[in-house]
């Protein structure tokens, strides 16, 4: 009984000690920060994050400088994402040199990491269109981030009703499985990957 009336009377003195300490910082009376809110839609790099079916390339990509680019509000790219299935196909790993070194030659552990980051760069690149959004339909190709490899898409037959990366393939022969839009760019998924020999 005590404890609660000598709070009642400690309560407002401190109370008004609180408020006559108070600072009033310079620029208190603008308007308030409201921070920029995009489009709504997660950027590429968010996709990648959330996307099961793509980890393995996005653990290549996202060791890479050019990763900055996912998550780039500015950059519109479109990404052309194989699935973990399709990598696991790939007779070499995107690490790995195109051609075995010959017999013999040894490298140094930096060495050997020097290269394996080049080779993983010019890959990932390959998967890049350095535009977005880009039309499927139309004849030409698209040049992406590796130099000199360009991509062609090419629409077939089928049911008409369909969007239409679903009724594309990638360099002839590779389907586009699903398409995600991000606030800054589009990521197709595709059954097989881009070839950079």
């Amino acid at each position: 009984m005590r404890l609660q009336l000598l709070s009642l009377l400690v309560l407002p003195f401190l109370a008004s000690a609180s408020t006559d300490e108070q600072m009033v910082l310079p620029g208190a009376d603008k308007e308030p920060f409201v921070p920029v809110v995009n489009s709504g839609k997660p950027s590429l790099a968010d996709l990648l994050t959330i996307e099961p079916s793509a980890s393995i390339f996005y653990s290549y990509a996202r060791e890479l400088e050019l990763s900055q680019l996912l998550s780039n509000p500015n950059a519109q790219n479109t990404l052309l994402v194989p699935t973990n299935k399709a990598v696991i196909a790939l007779p070499r790993k995107p690490h790995e040199d195109p051609k075995p070194l010959d017999d013999g030659v040894i490298l140094s552990e930096a060495e050997f990491d020097t290269i394996s980051k080049q080779n993983v760069e010019r890959w990932v690149s390959a998967h890049i269109i350095p535009q977005s959004p880009i039309s499927l339909t139309s004849d030409g190709e698209f040049e992406t981030l590796l130099s000199g490899r360009n991509v062609t898409f090419t629409v077939v037959d089928g049911d008409s009703d369909a969007p239409e990366w679903r009724r594309a393939l990638l360099d002839g022969s590779v389907h586009l499985t699903d398409m995600k839009e991000a606030s800054n760019g589009v990521m197709y998924i595709l059954d097989g990957t881009v070839t950079v020999d």
